[in-house]
């Protein structure tokens, strides 16, 4: 059996999705016969209520010069981010400031310290990325974040006022190197700021499409709680986000250092309402996981049976989730259409469905869409209001599958 990456407790399977690729391994047609696999199980551990993936593949398959996702092609998260630098700047920094970020992508949130004036380091361990966000001025090394390069950063430059990271944490399997290394750096009165998808709200919306091989934990309070008493810091805030189809932001300082918001000790009753602390709630998960599988194979077998058109709107990482774990095939979506250059041309993980640029789509619009990026949901059914007057159809999978 498989022990807890946070406290080492016995793991308990509730879920098995399969043989899975890399969700953002885009891949060439010569590639397929290569395709890298592994095994997509998914544990909870009761004793410290982390859920978490039982296998990860090796970091540099996932992180490396060919990282598929640029975080700023998002208006919409752009200002998200534009708004969490605002919050750290005006609550959280004292006189000549020095701010961390791990996983800082494009520059997409550092950029608003730079524009401030503010001392700053990018942490970003994909090449490409890294280097765009060295483009836009934003200081930048490409590298893993651990204890032992915390070390080098607070030599180099002294401690961080602030630590922040956004959809980071949760690709880390070695957390306690990690949280070790953020304290070692933080001021006395320094934070840690992170957000990530949040398990509450994958488990009331069966967003199983959150999991996949870069998400290797599913994060709580409480179990974020339980990974940071053990190096002597704590939970001083929480702030639920609407970003990514849910995600909650917490605030860590050193032990005793911060007064702790009422907004923790609430939203842990009500991880306990939810039943965040059962194993019998992720069995309960894994039967509407399986439904909604079943569910969405049938309407795209019988929108094929009418002979419509389905396209899938946006290449994510989740679509390699629903695309391989749904028995999704070129033969029920036609292509998937998407704005990131990169992976035009190339083939989605596992299902191998075409990837083509958006003109593509808008130039011979689908009877029905099937809205893979439905975190963006409301940019994109802004962006896409014609395609619906003009009597397109959008087919969703969270929190039900259904045809709009």
């Amino acid at each position: 059996m498989t022990n807890c990456r946070i406290c080492n407790a016995p793991l308990n399977e509730f879920i098995d999705f399969g043989r899975m690729p890399i969700a953002n391994g885009f891949l060439a047609p010569e590639q397929t016969d290569s395709e890298y696999f592994f095994g997509l199980r998914v544990g909870f551990c009761a004793a410290c209520n982390m859920v978490q993936l039982i296998e990860q593949p090796e970091r540099e398959r996932m992180f490396n010069e060919n990282y598929a996702y640029f975080s700023s092609i998002s208006v919409r998260m752009e200002q998200h981010f534009k708004a969490f630098a605002d919050m750290v700047l005006r609550d959280y920094l004292g006189g000549d400031p020095f701010v961390v970020e791990l996983g800082s992508n494009d520059g997409i949130m550092l950029h608003n310290f730079v524009d401030a004036g503010i001392r700053h380091l990018g942490v970003e361990p994909s090449q490409n990325v890294a280097e765009a966000a060295r483009s836009r001025g934003v200081n930048t090394i490409c590298s893993f974040f651990d204890e032992a390069l915390a070390g080098e950063i607070k030599a180099q430059n002294g401690p961080a006022d602030a630590i922040l990271a956004a959809n980071v944490m949760c690709h880390i399997p070695y957390l306690h190197s990690v949280a070790a290394g953020m304290k070692s750096l933080l001021k006395p009165e320094g934070v840690v700021i992170f957000e990530d998808p949040y398990l509450g709200d994958i488990i009331e919306n069966t967003a199983y499409d959150q999991i996949y091989d870069e998400h290797v934990f599913y994060f709580s309070v409480s179990s974020v709680a339980c990974l940071f008493e053990q190096h002597g810091m704590e939970v001083v805030d929480v702030l639920p986000q609407h970003t990514h189809g849910g995600s909650m932001r917490y605030v860590i300082a050193q032990k005793g250092k911060r007064a702790v918001s009422p907004a923790v000790a609430e939203q842990k009753r009500k991880e306990a309402r939810l039943g965040l602390d059962r194993l019998e709630t992720f069995h309960r998960f894994r039967s509407e996981v399986e439904a909604s599988r079943d569910a969405l194979k049938a309407v795209l077998q019988g929108l094929k049976a009418e002979g419509r058109r389905v396209v899938g709107y946006g290449a994510t990482s989740k679509s390699t989730t629903v695309t391989v774990y749904c028995g999704i095939t070129p033969e029920l979506v036609e292509f998937i259409s998407d704005t990131t250059p990169s992976k035009q041309g190339k083939l989605s993980p596992g299902a191998h469905i075409p990837v083509r640029p958006y003109a593509d789509f808008a130039a011979a619009p689908p009877d029905v869409a099937l809205l893979f990026a439905w975190n963006h949901g409301e940019e994109i059914m802004e962006k896409e209001a014609a395609f619906r007057r003009e009597g397109g159809k959008w087919l969703r999978y969270v929190p039900k599958v259904e045809i709009l």
